[in-house]
């Protein structure tokens, strides 16, 4: 790329760092999303330095899976949720303080400041039959907005801690969007391993509740992204501005959605008005 168009990018991104600036965006990042971890830390610490007050969550299911694989352990599923008891909540508690230590250990290493901010959500079980996966009642939001403004980056593994004192496992997803709310972030953004929401081969730009509602329904939007396609809308409805699906395999794809006009992947929006980054 010559002098120019590097010129031009640099200028394209000018109005988006002030509208952005001292403002909280979450991003929530996970499986196969975790092998370009060096492109997400260089984003969010790039962020961080344009004045941008960045919050990671981070999932880790095929780390998991391959940690029970060791252990000769079943995962076992029941509508799309991991099934977990004492045993397995240690094991998914190690894998995720493995990870979280590691993009920690990223951001420090170039040159921002980053904490485990794992232990800050209440839950109650989600149900009986689910074992030890929560739902999330509350968020410590205030001690989290203090080592935000300690100029600290959280990252944050989807753990919860119940009334009997035990550990729960919790949605990566949902618990992004439920933090996105609580800390009333300006942006939520869900990196996956796909370019967007696709339905029928075509990649939707821009997505509204009442078409994801349907095409969840018929089921041309399955699996894992349905969660995901979700935790969108519950952030958008609880009033955070922006939500965004965006693929987290291509490099730099936080930046490009966030700071130029055309952007990438699929944002999830009220109805059909909308103008992007409005």
């Amino acid at each position: 790329m010559d002098l120019r168009k590097k010129a031009q990018l640099l200028t394209e991104a000018l109005p988006y760092t002030k509208q952005f600036k001292n403002k909280i965006v979450v991003i929530k990042f996970g499986g196969n999303a975790l092998s370009e971890i060096e492109h997400v830390v260089e984003d969010v610490v790039l962020l961080k330095q344009v004045g941008i007050k960045p919050v990671v969550v981070h999932g880790g299911g095929p780390e998991i899976d391959k940690e029970f694989k060791k252990l000769k352990i079943t995962p076992q599923f029941i509508g799309g949720l991991r099934y977990t008891n004492s045993k397995t909540i240690k094991i998914v508690e190690n894998v995720f303080n493995k990870i979280n230590n590691e993009i920690v250990y990223n951001i420090i290493s170039h040159g921002a400041k980053s904490i485990n901010a794992t232990g800050y959500i209440r839950v109650k079980q989600k149900n009986p039959k689910l074992g030890l996966v929560g739902k999330i009642t509350k968020i410590d939001k205030d001690t989290i907005l203090k080592i935000i403004d300690s100029d600290f980056i959280p990252i944050i593994s989807p753990i919860g801690i119940g009334d009997d004192g035990k550990s729960y496992n919790i949605n990566a997803d949902t618990t992004a969007s439920h933090l996105a709310v609580s800390l009333k972030a300006e942006k939520f953004t869900i990196l996956t391993d796909v370019e967007g929401v696709i339905i029928n081969g075509r990649l939707l730009s821009h997505l509204n509740f009442n078409t994801a509602k349907k095409e969840i329904k018929k089921g041309t939007i399955t699996e894992g992204m349905v969660p995901k396609v979700e935790a969108c809308i519950y952030a958008v409805q609880n009033k955070c501005p922006k939500a965004h699906l965006l693929n987290g395999l291509t490099p730099h794809s936080i930046l490009l959605e966030m700071f130029t006009d055309k952007g990438i992947g699929t944002d999830i929006v009220f109805e059909n008005g909308f103008k992007k980054n409005n």
